[in-house]
């Protein structure tokens, strides 16, 4: 770059990417969003205009043929990802994608690999938001041995938001948009992730489709389901303890949202309804609540630490296209065994 100025190229500027990435972006000195192509001409002119950004395109390819753009944000569906994030690092352009990484962990491994291909460019996903305030916080509790041995991992994510039969056909129900990708299961394990570095050995999961069929907003015609309303998964790691995933959006009551780790010396909590971080020595029952110090407690920087990446050389973490990969890894073995009678899947 002859200046120290980064100009970016927005491709889909769906509810994220307006809610955080271009706010988040445009926050920073130094740096300018300069184009934006959303799916129709009428709303990447919207998001121009709401927002101060001075070109609206009508094909993503000029973005990537554009001398003048740095790098690119993908805030588009899951069934975009691979080929934009390949165009714009053969392009010479750094890209953040926003999560799901890719429809399935063939599309990542291919992202990945053009990745390791351009070295000199910074390649990173939207990380899974929900534990960035306490995961420096629980890695520390079990590296410290804390919980002693490791006996199980339990994770829910409960909602109503697909318990009514009348409800609308979107994207996240579209295998076509999503691939593998279903309900919280990725995002959830992505968190996991940071916290025991690995996946499980295998999975078994069952999945259950509670309407067959519904109503596409576009056309109005009915369109087949093929991802879960709901979705269980039992898994087991290597380090010894079994994990438990339930993920639903058929429970038409309040949202649980919690995870829970449970261990020879006690149990943490994590109750994401409340975020609040909760420990139970094994001789108690009963939770008192763990401080989380200003030094550990992390925070949502995306737009930022890309942009540090870029100026600085500071390696990506939240998320690398590496660590992307592995729970996209997840993802597929779960689909996998859900889709072949419940089948166990070796990761």
């Amino acid at each position: 770059m002859e200046d120290s100025k980064i100009r970016i190229g927005i491709i889909g500027a769906g509810g994220n990417t307006k809610l955080r990435h271009i706010p988040g972006f445009q926050s920073i000195d130094g740096v300018e969003i300069v184009a934006v192509c959303n799916r129709s001409e009428v709303s990447s002119q919207k998001v121009a205009d709401e927002f101060g950004i001075p070109n609206v395109v009508s094909d993503w390819k000029e973005i990537m043929a554009n001398p003048g753009i740095d790098a690119v944000m993908i805030g588009t569906w899951p069934n975009m990802h691979a080929e934009l994030t390949i165009a714009s690092l053969e392009a010479g352009k750094h890209v953040l994608t926003e999560a799901r990484m890719a429809r399935n962990v063939d599309e990542a491994q291919q992202m990945l690999d053009t990745s390791l291909n351009h070295p000199e460019l910074v390649a990173q996903v939207v990380p899974s938001p929900f534990t960035l305030f306490c995961d420096k916080t629980i890695t520390r509790i079990i590296e410290n041995g804390d919980l002693g041995l490791i006996y199980e991992l339990f994770v829910e994510f409960s909602t109503g938001m697909l318990a009514n039969p009348k409800g609308l056909f979107t994207w996240r129900l579209d295998h076509e948009l999503s691939g593998v990708n279903t309900l919280f299961s990725g995002i959830f394990h992505e968190a996991v992730l940071r916290w025991v570095k690995r996946n499980p050995e295998w999975v078994i999961a069952d999945g259950l489709i509670g309407t067959m069929a519904r109503k596409d907003p576009e056309t109005g015609d009915a369109k087949t389901v093929l991802i879960p309303d709901s979705l269980s998964v039992m898994a087991r790691y290597s380090q010894g303890f079994k994990a438990t995933y339930l993920f639903s959006g058929l429970s038409a009551s309040v949202q649980r949202s919690e995870m829970r780790l449970s261990g020879s010396n006690g149990a943490l909590l994590l109750d994401l309804a409340d975020g609040k971080l909760m420990f139970s020595p094994t001789d108690s029952n009963r939770y008192e609540e763990v401080e989380i110090p200003d030094s550990q407690r992390g925070k949502w920087q995306v737009e930022q630490e890309f942009i540090e990446s870029i100026r600085d050389g500071r390696p990506v973490t939240h998320t690398s296209f590496k660590d992307g990969v592995e729970y996209m890894r997840f993802s597929q073995a779960v689909w996998d065994s859900w889709t072949d009678g419940s089948k166990k899947v070796w990761l």
